[in-house]
């Protein structure tokens, strides 16, 4: 990692360390009545901000409930805050003794897993009135990065600086597997949809492919995971030789196309890893091979990171780019440069597309969550 890992306009102010065989095959994508219905009025072009709901901190993180009427956002004080979207209550779920900036919701959206810098992963109601968890597991050495729920909600997966990716037992929080090989600190994981495979990105790019374990037996020993393949998604990633630093890694990561892509969106063109100075940057390969197919970049470099990453089901990528303020990019699979970009009034920190496909919800260092619409305004 860099020396400071570096926001925009707060570094995290840690310092990180510096057998192959077929993949599956990808499910076929989402069916056309699907996407046909997700972009039914939605016209990226057309994107405007619907509303905004201010925190006292900076806001580290955010993702939207399955259901879309809750969004789920990380502070710097420590706190995750439930957001109802309908008229902007927060709920403080307190329970993280550093930053959130991991988020995820089981299929059917009753439970909530946060997971922090404090190596903690938490279990909460994602209703309750007063949330308190529900369960709490010391999960990882140093900061967890990264979570991901497995599409059938039995398992959910966490990454983070001590190198490990370990799968959990999400009915009653027993560790089910773990996989070893990175050789630094795993910034982030993504469950392939079909569920059988998850992938994890370390600062150096470096991808690595794990089949996915049964949920396991009660009392059960870890399974130790030996990583399927890998490849590398080294756009994302520079030694810088003055500071003597790596920086890089999947600040964000997402698959696309029904998991035929997947899009590991960070930094490339550094120039200053102490100080984090580089354009935003989505790299994406061709799940199957590995092989690189595009890297998504503004038309105008502007320096920052891609801390946000997502598909829509109509067809495209949508990223937020935070540093030097926030850009909204949209990107066609194939085409380098954005088809359509969305200045934000302040520095993204991630985003979160709502169940319906019309609006995003972006996490802003200006301590605002602001809800943008994807069609023509009223």
């Amino acid at each position: 990692m860099s020396a400071k890992e570096q926001d925009g306009k707060k570094a995290d102010g840690k310092k990180d360390d510096a057998a192959k065989k077929p993949a599956a095959k990808p499910p076929a994508a989402a069916a056309p009545k699907e996407v046909e219905k997700k972009s039914d009025g939605v016209d990226p072009t057309q994107t405007y901000m619907a509303s905004a709901w201010k925190y006292t901190r900076p806001l580290t993180a955010c993702r939207y409930d399955p259901s879309g009427k809750y969004v789920f956002v990380g502070t710097e004080d420590y706190t995750v805050e439930r957001i109802r979207v309908s008229d902007g209550v927060m709920t403080p779920l307190v329970g993280h003794e550093s930053w959130c900036r991991a988020i995820g919701f089981t299929p059917d959206g009753r439970t909530t897993f946060t997971a922090g810098y404090d190596g903690r992963l938490l279990w909460w109601d994602t209703a309750a009135e007063k949330p308190t968890p529900l369960r709490a597991v010391a999960a990882h050495e140093g900061w967890i990065r990264a979570l991901a729920v497995s599409p059938d909600g039995k398992l959910v997966a966490t990454c983070g600086n001590d190198g490990l990716v370990k799968l959990w037992n999400t009915a009653d929080g027993k560790p089910v597997a773990v996989g070893r090989g990175h050789g630094s600190h795993v910034y982030n994981i993504a469950f392939h949809p079909e569920g059988r495979q998850l992938v994890s990105c370390d600062i150096k790019g470096i991808c690595k492919v794990w089949d996915v374990p049964p949920a396991g037996a009660p009392g059960a020993k870890p399974v130790e995971l030996a990583a399927a393949r890998e490849f590398s998604a080294a756009t994302i990633y520079k030694y810088d030789t003055q500071f003597r630093a790596d920086i890089g890694g999947a600040r964000s990561l997402a698959f696309g196309d029904g998991g035929k892509l997947l899009a590991a969106g960070g930094i490339m063109n550094v120039t200053n890893a102490f100080a984090g100075i580089g354009n935003a940057a989505w790299a994406v390969v061709n799940f199957a091979d590995g092989k690189p197919t595009t890297v998504h970049s503004g038309k105008e470099k502007v320096n920052g990171t891609a801390w946000g990453t997502v598909w829509h089901p109509a067809g495209y990528w949508i990223g937020a780019a935070g540093g030097q303020g926030g850009i909204l990019y949209f990107f066609r699979p194939g085409a380098e440069a954005e088809f359509f970009k969305f200045k934000l009034p302040d520095t993204a920190r991630d985003l979160s597309l709502a169940p319906d496909g019309r609006s995003i919800a972006v996490a802003h260092f200006d301590g605002n969550l602001r809800v943008y619409r994807m069609e023509k305004k009223a």
